[in-house]
């Protein structure tokens, strides 16, 4: 069967039960066997249902596998429906990596890759990248050139351009935070010129815009599925810590910034790194920082309340949903990338 047989009432009390037997044995799945010589019992014991909401994504009969691992710090993931591969950043190792659908080949796309965090596809199958270690934007043509979005804000270098997505319209927003210039691990030591901020390169002109610098360390975005508001990841610690949302006005302005989800969590305060929404609204959050318990991936429903939890033993930096579906949802965590099926589909 493709589903879970319980009834709902029944699967929710079975689910609390080895919830508890989850934190006993090690919360985030620590001593399980990552390598598949030993399966997990279904259903998965570190997907956890927290508000009867969350219960039709959760699938009975499929686990959490870890597909890659030796990575220093595995960030950005994007799917290419084309190629049918998903591609992620290994930022110290200065590597893209690609995974392969067809039978789970990895290997490196890129080298050196600038220190690249955050990647996308835009409208066209081009791959945009964050490059820590140029301090810029970029964008790989189909013949394998390259071509530079952004790189300076009135006259001064980013700060190092951290995670990106694509509007409908063509526009690309991304964050500036400043994270790969603060040391030389992520990047190169540097100063930051500019206030940390989100901007928007417009997609007739190249010209850009920053449309909020009012939030500490602005980190991980993504649009609602309607595209009518965006939701950005504040991992500066100070009063907008956590994740924010804002209206988008026109297509290319924010207005009306506010709290969207804390970061508090069972006597545990971590960060929200890279988000995705579904098309259902929900906002699947990497997080991390806060131990075992925490560390995993957080869903918030359209209104902000936690309602689903996917524990896993590393930091979680970064998520997004691929396969044919757009129901198979790739988290990279720390050193390693986990994959799990959903009943929930990324929003395009």
């Amino acid at each position: 069967m493709s589903q879970d047989p319980q009834p709902a009432a029944g699967r929710r009390a079975f689910l609390g039960a080895l919830g508890a037997a989850a934190l006993a044995r090690g919360a985030g799945g620590g001593d399980r066997d990552w390598t598949g010589a030993t399966p997990t019992r279904y259903p998965e014991p570190d997907v956890e249902v927290l508000d009867p909401r969350f219960a039709r994504y959760r699938i009975g009969n499929t686990p959490i596998r870890r597909l890659h691992t030796g990575m220093l710090w595995a960030e950005g993931p994007a799917w290419n429906p084309v190629g049918r591969y998903l591609v992620w950043s290994d930022i110290p190792n200065d590597v893209q990596m690609r995974w392969l659908d067809e039978d789970g080949h990895v290997s490196v796309m890129r080298r050196p890759a600038g220190n690249s965090n955050g990647n996308t596809f835009d409208r066209q199958g081009r791959q945009i990248a964050c490059e820590h270690g140029n301090r810029r934007v970029v964008r790989y043509e189909h013949d394998g050139a390259v071509t530079v979005l952004a790189e300076r804000w009135n006259g001064k270098r980013l700060n190092a351009p951290n995670d990106v997505v694509v509007h409908p319209d063509g526009g690309i927003w991304f964050t500036d935070p400043g994270y790969g210039s603060m040391g030389n691990y992520e990047g190169h030591r540097g100063a930051l010129e500019v206030k940390e901020a989100v901007y928007r390169i417009d997609p007739a002109t190249a010209a850009l815009d920053l449309v909020t610098d009012a939030l500490g360390k602005p980190n991980g975005l993504c649009f609602s599925p309607d595209w009518t508001l965006l939701y950005v990841a504040d991992t500066g610690g100070g009063a907008t810590h956590g994740i924010r949302a804002f209206d988008v006005a026109d297509g290319r302005r924010l207005t009306n910034g506010r709290a969207f989800a804390a970061m508090e969590f069972r006597g545990k305060r971590g960060g929200a790194d890279g988000i995705r929404c579904d098309v259902d609204g929900n906002v699947w959050a990497g997080c991390g920082w806060a131990g075992d318990g925490y560390d995993g991936v957080h869903v918030f429903g359209p209104d902000g309340t936690r309602v689903g939890l996917i524990k896993l033993p590393e930091i979680c930096s970064n998520v997004c949903f691929g396969g044919p579906k757009r129901n198979r949802l790739f988290m990279t965590a720390s050193q390693s990338l986990y994959a799990l099926y959903t009943e929930a589909q990324g929003a395009s």
